[in-house]
């Protein structure tokens, strides 16, 4: 064989291992798009749907309570205004003389209309209330989409919150005589992982 057929002998092998190589790319580049297309997509009325079961234990009184629309945190299964004309303060600890640990230890106190505890017990500080009380659900929706109102949260940051955190985590274990959230901590995080997944869509 001359060195001129030799050269293209190997000239075709090469054309023909290129040839595989991109038809094997073109090939898993179409099954990853088959595949894209046939994985569920959450739609926004799927994230809308997981926003409103939300929205029912955010505005719940364990949760509301803490989230007024004023300084005044508020107290019981009927969200009456807290007595001794209790504040927020700056920090949302209350003001000088009448700090929330005043009264709220770090545990809730046994018997019924005994004060609950909790070793984070305030309301959020006055830079950022995060208002949820009268609140409609488009409202509350586009609120926990604005860092400005979450002090600086993401929406996985609050999901994080609305999972881990300590005083939230309250809600769910109020102490006696309190109404418990509609939905379990497990169930409020679950949905509202959906309404994130799904783009975060708000109700109309």
């Amino acid at each position: 064989m001359s060195a001129r057929q030799d050269a293209r002998t190997w000239q075709a092998l090469l054309l023909t291992v290129v040839a595989a190589g991109v038809a094997t790319v073109a090939g898993f580049a179409s099954g990853a798009r088959v595949a894209a297309a046939r994985a569920p997509r959450l739609d926004a009325d799927a994230s809308r749907a997981a926003f409103l079961q939300v929205y029912k234990v955010f505005t719940s009184p364990r949760c509301q309570n803490c989230h007024p629309a004023g300084d005044a945190p508020l107290q019981g299964d009927d969200s009456h205004v807290h007595m001794q004309n209790v504040k927020r303060g700056k920090d949302g600890n209350g003001v000088y003389g009448m700090r929330c640990d005043t009264c709220h230890q770090s545990a809730n106190l046994p018997g019924a209309h005994m004060p609950p505890g909790n070793p984070r017990w305030s309301l959020p500080p006055a830079e950022h209330k995060m208002v949820f009380v009268g609140r409609t659900p488009a409202e509350l929706c586009r609120q926990l989409k604005d860092p400005k109102q979450t002090g600086g949260r993401s929406l996985a940051q609050l999901l994080e919150h609305v999972s881990t955190d300590l005083l939230v985590g309250w809600a769910w274990d109020p102490g006696t005589g309190r109404a418990l959230p509609p939905l379990s901590r497990a169930e409020t995080t679950s949905q509202m992982k959906t309404w994130i997944d799904g783009a975060a869509a708000c109700p109309e």
